[in-house]
């Protein structure tokens, strides 16, 4: 597929893989640990940073790269630049069964906000930011955490999540979630957190102590597999050690 003279291409069905074409001189920006493979002639470099601001001072680099860090992300984002004179691949793999979804930020406002584990790739350019939840319950009680990934720019995006990935379009209405399978979500949506209604049912009703609430008109992700209840599953079946 193509967008914006991006061409890309998915494999898989659930545990997906996206190539990317570079052009001479082009550059892809990814999680550290991201690549499956590279033709040659691509060469890459760990960087402290994104690079889509080129008079940024060590200082601002220091400061996101400390951002990254208190949301435990890598401090480091990894640079892969087509040095060769003829178009090469370049592949990128999620780290848990799952989707990749290719998204545009030029369609969209130019931002999308993702829980900060689902950031896979991005065309050079994009501002990788760390952003704080509005509501502070959402901060404490929200499955994805107090922080945010913002992803700008006017290029493509790529994000991932755990089994399949729904995409649901919000016209001045409100939906409530599992805190844990939201992905990402536009502009145009509020978020926050509400009680799993009565106190017996969120002791006993299995959904958790809390739901994230999403109300307003945009576009948001959701995952059927999140995480921690696929590392839940895997842990409840290993085997246990005699006492």
């Amino acid at each position: 597929m193509k967008s914006h003279e991006i061409e890309y291409e998915i494999f898989g069905d659930d545990l997906q893989t996206v190539e990317v074409e570079l052009d001479p001189g082009e550059k892809v920006i990814a999680e550290a640990g991201a690549m499956n493979w590279m033709e040659d002639g691509i060469e890459f470099d760990t960087k402290m940073g994104d690079g889509s601001d080129p008079n940024e001072g060590l200082l601002g680099k220091i400061v996101n790269a400390g951002k990254r860090a208190i949301s435990g992300e890598s401090v480091f984002i990894t640079h892969f630049t087509n040095r060769s004179n003829d178009v090469k691949k370049i592949a990128f793999a999620a780290p848990i069964p799952g989707k990749i979804v290719p998204f545009d930020l030029s369609e969209n406002n130019n931002t999308i906000y993702c829980q900060k584990d689902a950031f896979l790739c991005a065309a050079f350019g994009t501002k990788i930011n760390i952003a704080l939840t509005k509501k502070l319950g959402a901060g404490f009680f929200g499955g994805e955490g107090f922080i945010l990934e913002k992803l700008e720019g006017d290029g493509l995006v790529f994000f991932h999540g755990g089994g399949t990935i729904v995409k649901k379009e919000l016209n001045n209405e409100m939906i409530r979630v599992d805190t844990g399978c939201l992905v990402g979500f536009t502009e145009g949506i509020d978020y926050s957190i509400q009680k799993a209604g009565s106190f017996k049912t969120m002791l006993f009703g299995g959904e958790g102590l809390f739901l994230a609430t999403l109300k307003g008109t945009g576009t948001i992700y959701l995952q059927s597999l999140p995480m921690n209840k696929l590392a839940k599953v895997i842990a409840s079946s290993l085997p246990k050690k005699n006492s």
